[in-house]
């Protein structure tokens, strides 16, 4: 692959504009995860420091946060601005989310963080990060973790890069029209994955409609982390799992 394919940054956060709205869609197959999340969640009820949530797209972990932990204060990363948006919309409709979420745009390393987290729930975003960069982040995030606090996190499950293609969504109905999505895998150098979206959109009277979306995911274990972070793990399903002193 030619280097000028390769997205920057700023690149990666804008890749997710083309298929944000069908976000909520995708990730109905991690059902079990988000469930594993909020009960886990639920058992440290006496955080008391803001919870950090890296990546926080279009809301399913702050709301998962929120209702499994009723006083804490979030904060919400989330630089894609379509994601966002959705995000946004979703904090706005609710009185107590708008007194208890606040929300970044910024990249994780750039944004304000307080002297203690209570929490730090990464679903879903740390394979935009290659090593380097993680262990910039952990640097960044490990002192400020409030004694015994958990880091949650959600990985796609694929340890290493290998090529794959999976159904993900398959004859999803919304009202007329019916849904569904191919994802496929392509190994690329180091632990690099490019992964290719292919959504198919039919019915309700319209012609049948395909949106493609490339996007990149450097692929690793969740025992990876747990050494890279010299933490301990607590696998909870395949992808997600929770890190801990």
């Amino acid at each position: 692959m030619a280097p000028a394919e390769m997205p920057t940054k700023k690149d990666s956060y804008k890749n997710y504009t083309k298929v944000a709205e069908f976000y909520p869609l995708s990730v109905r197959g991690f059902t079990q995860s988000e469930q594993m999340f909020r009960q886990e969640l639920s058992r440290f009820s006496a955080i008391t420091h803001p919870v950090l949530d890296i990546g926080s797209g279009t809301g399913r972990t702050v709301l998962a946060i929120a209702e499994s932990l009723p006083e804490v204060e979030i904060i919400a990363v989330e630089p894609s601005t379509t994601m966002r948006a959705v995000l946004m919309h979703r904090v706005m409709q609710d009185e107590d989310l708008r007194r208890r979420v606040t929300i970044f745009s910024d990249p994780i390393q750039a944004v304000p963080l307080p002297e203690k987290l209570g929490a730090i729930v990464a679903y879903g975003v740390l394979g935009h990060f290659d090593r380097p960069e993680r262990q910039h982040l952990w640097r960044q995030l490990m002192p400020k973790l409030a004694a015994g606090a958990p880091v949650f996190v959600e990985l796609l499950p694929i340890g290493k890069p290998v090529d794959f293609e999976q159904k993900l969504v398959q004859g999803e109905q919304i009202g007329r029209r019916s849904y569904e999505a191919v994802f496929s895998g392509k190994a690329e150098k180091g632990d690099l994955l490019r992964i290719k979206a292919r959504w198919q959109i039919s019915g309700g009277g319209a012609p049948p409609c395909v949106i493609e979306n490339t996007n990149f995911w450097h692929a690793f274990s969740l025992e990876d982390l747990a050494q890279e972070t010299g933490l301990q793990l607590k696998r909870l399903t395949p992808e997600s799992g929770i890190l801990f002193s």
